[in-house]
């Protein structure tokens, strides 16, 4: 159970993540149009962002998982991706969406998508739930955003500060006295 003092406050409610999710996936299905891409689910984070997505589209999908870091044991990024899991697919010559959570510096999404477009994809595209510029690095965008934040430590609907907080159905701010103690 979350104590409610770890969150400061609601940024993003259930309603206005389901909303934007169908917009979204409108747009993917007329731009993927008599196609099926594959869509890569970015681990641990887009899991759920990944799963109610899938579902509002009418695009036929097949799913891939990968689970990256460019962080390691840091809270800043190496910019070097370690890759914990990989996908089984050969996405050459298929059309490719990559499902996050949030692009943050940008680090680990432009090394990602640096690495698959050796694996020459028909097309690869970068889906996120949140995209945080203020704190970007690396010259990343995503093609498709559902919401764009102030550099704030969110987490919620997937997204988690030590394992936790993941299944909150919002996106919340987290309480700076959690993770500055």
């Amino acid at each position: 159970m979350v104590n409610a003092a770890d969150i400061e406050r609601v940024l993003i409610d259930e309603q206005q993540i389901a909303e934007r999710i169908k917009e979204v996936a409108a747009q993917i299905d007329v731009d993927y149009q008599g196609k099926m891409p594959i869509v890569i689910c970015i681990l641990k984070g887009s899991l759920v962002f990944c799963a109610d997505l899938i579902r509002a589209m009418k695009t036929p999908v097949t799913v891939e998982f990968m689970k990256v870091s460019s962080y390691g044991a840091s809270t800043t990024s190496s910019g070097k991706l370690s890759v914990a899991l990989d996908i089984l697919s050969n996405i050459e010559n298929q059309d490719v969406l990559i499902v996050e959570d949030i692009i943050d510096s940008g680090h680990t999404m432009a090394a990602l998508t640096e690495m698959l477009r050796t694996r020459r994809p028909a097309s690869l595209r970068i889906i996120t739930l949140l995209d945080k510029p203020a704190r970007r690095v690396a010259a990343v965008e995503a093609d498709y955003t559902c919401f764009e934040i102030e550099d704030e430590f969110v987490i919620g609907y997937g997204l988690d500060y030590a394992e936790k907080y993941r299944d909150l159905p919002y996106v919340g701010i987290l309480s700076r006295s959690v993770y500055e103690n």
